[in-house]
């Protein structure tokens, strides 16, 4: 007997509640044929982040009436800590053979569940869900997803997949292995890649949210996407090397044709502009260049403070229907 556990990291979903539990409900009953049904149990672990509506109360309401899981517990954080925090602390209070993330919206279809379980069971320690395309966001943000995870690639030299969300299945090793790493900036994708093990991708067009609004607007994407490069690279950094390598070789170069000039024909030459735009442009370089080390250095601070990832306001534990997994 396998069980699974359902890791929904929640923000003010109370609205999402009673359709996704309903909708997981419904799917849990049948397995369409893909494994036994008596194969596999599910348990489901509710990460309320610091919600300012009814969250907690909705899903402890909706899960007591329930009798899709065989385990339900609801965790509630002191604050909103953010979705990698939430994550991360679904991860850690689960206690299956594995467990699959998905968001509370129903834009990670729980039809999916299944499959990704049935491609468990064939030796996948990790199974992906990506999108098949992102037809449904604008060409900007297609533009920019793109290019992010271009740029990623190529500096992380990790296989990180395009169009996947945090939606997947983690074998209990790859739990573990996430678990291992400490770090206070995360950035699950590159985590989910940098693990490695056996994965496979199970392709899905994403819905529509049914209700309430995204929480990740273009500054949060914006944020995320550095600290992906900044926590998975040293590139950054390697990069301003060849960029002062480069301007010093020019600098030479222009300094000798300068002084040839001068010795050979006795020109001075005039070089207000020129000088004033070198200046500014070399100052607005470095000033960049601080920048990114700043970048670099805020992250050593923040590590080096050791806080934890997030803080317990409560664990609420509605059912226990069978053993952990080290007894079982």
């Amino acid at each position: 007997m396998y069980i699974i556990d359902l890791v929904i990291p929640c923000l003010n979903e109370a609205a999402s509640a009673p359709s996704l539990v309903q909708e997981l409900c419904n799917t849990l009953k049948q397995t369409g044929g893909l494994y036994p049904q008596d194969e596999v149990q599910f348990g489901i672990i509710i990460v309320d982040d610091g919600s300012q509506d009814d969250t907690t109360s909705t899903f402890t309401k909706l899960l007591t009436q329930s009798d899709g899981f065989v385990r339900r517990s609801i965790l509630r954080l002191s604050r909103n800590f953010g979705k990698e925090a939430a994550l991360l602390a679904g991860l850690a209070h689960c206690r299956g053979h594995a467990c699959i993330l998905l968001d509370a919206d129903l834009q990670d279809p729980p039809a999916l569940i299944h499959e990704m379980v049935a491609a468990w069971m064939d030796g996948n320690k990790i199974v992906n869900a990506v999108r098949r395309d992102r037809s449904s966001d604008g060409i900007f943000k297609r533009f920019t997803a793109a290019t992010f995870y271009s740029v990623f690639a190529r500096f992380s030299h990790l296989a990180v997949k395009l169009n996947a969300s945090d939606f997947r299945l983690l074998d209990r090793t790859a739990i573990k292995a996430i678990l291992d790493c400490p770090e206070r900036i995360r950035f699950s994708k590159g985590f989910f890649a940098w693990v490695g093990f056996e994965q496979t991708d199970i392709y899905f067009t994403r819905p529509v949210r049914e209700t309430g609004e995204t929480k990740w607007g273009s500054w949060k994407l914006w944020n995320y996407a550095l600290d992906g490069i900044f926590n998975f690279s040293t590139a950054p950094l390697r990069i301003w090397s060849y960029i002062g390598f480069t301007f010093m070789m020019i600098t030479f170069i222009y300094g000798l044709y300068v002084f040839f000039r001068v010795l050979m024909l006795g020109v001075e030459l005039p070089g207000y502009a020129s000088l004033f735009l070198a200046v500014t442009f070399l100052g607005g370089l470095q000033m960049l260049g601080i920048g990114i080390i700043g970048e670099y250095v805020g992250r050593i601070y923040i590590e080096s403070k050791r806080r934890p990832h997030y803080i317990l306001r409560e664990v609420i534990d509605l059912a226990v229907g069978c053993e952990d997994k080290d007894d079982a």
